[in-house]
């Protein structure tokens, strides 16, 4: 064998690879791979963190801001038999498919990225290491509201609240007014939606024009960082239609408590 492969090399004058660009790239991902997985989660969290202020609500409905909405609905209603109810909640569902689409979604682009890292020489250890990734991505969705509001569609959040804004409608019993005049404003943070529901009585009169400028007035308010002054400028809106539609004679009597719902879920 060593004669033959010295008569061989004596017959060998060069030898090598051919190029090939899609090695190179193969190679140049294994590189970078794992600094992106790192610069990529490390940056989806800062976000999350900084935009879970916003879905909280200490952070956009403190003392101060409910006196602001308590004190518009009062004088909104002193004018209307009509009933308004805002209701500001942290979440209308706990949305738990998203922890594990989070979950998911690492495991995959996690060992993707880590391709040129793995031990694929010892599968246990690989599953060992896609098990933490996976770990990894449902930890950060159940912990981190800014997170997991990344893994719910924007379908999944308008059932939710649409569903909700019913259940409050009962639970509030705005459905049980003499004029059937009960109105929902429904603010969920997490989904990012606002629900604005007009029992029938009103509704045959103003039709979906006025739920909608209401609507489009508290998420003005959401724009621009004021929560509370966009739910008192679509109830200053709300009232006065109903001031002129359904104004209050004297000695009417208030048939929902003027109050601010607001809770977690």
């Amino acid at each position: 064998m060593r004669a033959f492969q010295e008569l061989a090399a004596e017959r060998v004058g060069a030898q090598a690879l051919w190029d090939d660009p899609w090695l190179r790239a193969l190679e140049a991902f294994e590189r970078v791979g794992p600094w992106i997985l790192v610069a990529a989660t490390l940056g989806l969290a800062v976000v999350a963190l900084v935009r879970g202020r916003r879905l909280s609500i200490s952070g956009v409905m403190g003392s101060d801001a409910q006196r602001r909405v308590h004190a518009a609905l009062v004088e909104a209603e002193r004018r209307t038999v009509g009933e308004i109810v805002p209701v500001v909640l942290g979440r209308s569902d706990a949305h738990p498919a998203a922890e594990w689409r989070s979950g998911l979604v690492m495991l995959l682009a996690g060992s993707a990225l880590l391709e040129g890292l793995l031990p694929w020489h010892a599968p246990w250890l690989v599953l060992t290491i896609q098990l933490a990734l996976g770990s990894a991505g449902f930890a950060l969705a159940r912990w981190i509201p800014g997170w997991k509001r990344l893994f719910v569609t924007r379908r999944r959040a308008s059932e939710v609240c649409a569903e909700q804004a019913g259940l409050e409608f009962q639970r509030l019993e705005l459905h049980r007014t003499e004029a059937r005049t009960g109105v929902l404003v429904l603010v969920s943070l997490f989904e990012r939606r606002v629900v604005v529901l007009g029992d029938v009585g009103i509704h045959a009169t103003v039709g979906d024009a006025h739920w909608q400028r209401t609507r489009d007035a508290v998420l003005a308010g959401v724009d621009r960082g004021d929560l509370a002054g966009g739910l008192v400028e679509g109830i200053q809106a709300c009232g006065e239609l109903l001031a002129r539609h359904f104004p209050a004679p004297d000695g009417s009597r208030n048939e929902v408590p003027d109050r601010l719902v607001v809770r977690a879920e």
